[in-house]
């Protein structure tokens, strides 16, 4: 039995990589990131292809064998007004946070309609759950996402497969390039394992921090979507966190 991580250089896919390399039952963990795998990391159990998901050629995923465990966490995006947003940088979200996710997904289709268990987890985003102003981008890339999972795990129900796609929508992560910082293992290892086990339990959504945080974050925003909007516009430029091309 193999585990295939996509985006396991970094961030909460490096977490995942490092804990399931402590797990027996996978003989080999594949690693699939643009950047190269960190050398103090590096386990003799880790096979690391350096692949960029913008590039549509995913022959690759032709050598990767035997996979009970699937983990999707690449993807990106940026503070930004939409005037400011470049077309290249439209294209490569969606091929990079949408349409590599699907691809990846239907690759290994067949084994999440097996009999057998598949563990499989994307990482999406609460941005993707809510309105979000200078995130346009990103939080449609996400949206797309999130339906495509809600809709496939139906679709697996209704099949009979005890499979299902785990949705991980999370907000800021830290310890992650998304909070501004470089990758520290140590501060997602928690939250690496939790993926893990849910995933294994056939799961379908998890956002981290429901009952802390985003409950009442997504209750305001169903009260009123639209001033939910724009307190959410001033509460990011108030953030100094935009960046522009």
């Amino acid at each position: 039995m193999n585990a295939l991580i996509i985006g396991g250089s970094s961030g909460i896919g490096l977490s995942i990589v490092l804990s399931l390399i402590q797990h027996s039952r996978y003989t080999w963990v594949y690693v699939v990131d643009k950047s190269a795998f960190p050398e103090q990391y590096n386990n003799s159990k880790i096979i690391y292809f350096q692949e960029d998901l913008s590039n549509p050629d995913y022959s690759f995923l032709e050598k990767i064998e035997d996979v009970y465990a699937l983990y999707i966490t690449a993807g990106f995006g940026r503070l930004q007004l939409f005037q400011e947003v470049s077309e290249e940088y439209i294209q490569q979200s969606f091929q990079v946070n949408t349409i590599a996710v699907i691809r990846i997904i239907k690759h290994f289709y067949s084994n999440l309609l097996s009999k057998d268990d598949f563990y499989c987890a994307v990482m999406v985003s609460i941005a993707g759950r809510l309105c979000s102003p200078l995130f346009s981008v990103y939080s449609a890339t996400k949206a797309a996402l999130s339906k495509f999972i809600e809709a496939v795990n139906i679709e697996l129900e209704v099949q009979n497969s005890c499979n299902r796609v785990l949705e991980v929508s999370p907000g800021v992560l830290k310890g992650t390039s998304f909070s501004g910082e470089k990758t520290i293992p140590q501060f997602t290892a928690k939250l690496a394992e939790k993926i893990i086990k849910l995933s294994e339990n056939h799961e379908r959504l998890y956002i981290p921090k429901y009952e802390t945080i985003f409950q009442k974050v997504m209750e305001r925003y169903y009260l009123d979507a639209h001033q939910f909007g724009v307190d959410s516009y001033y509460y990011k430029i108030n953030s100094n966190r935009m960046k522009n091309d």
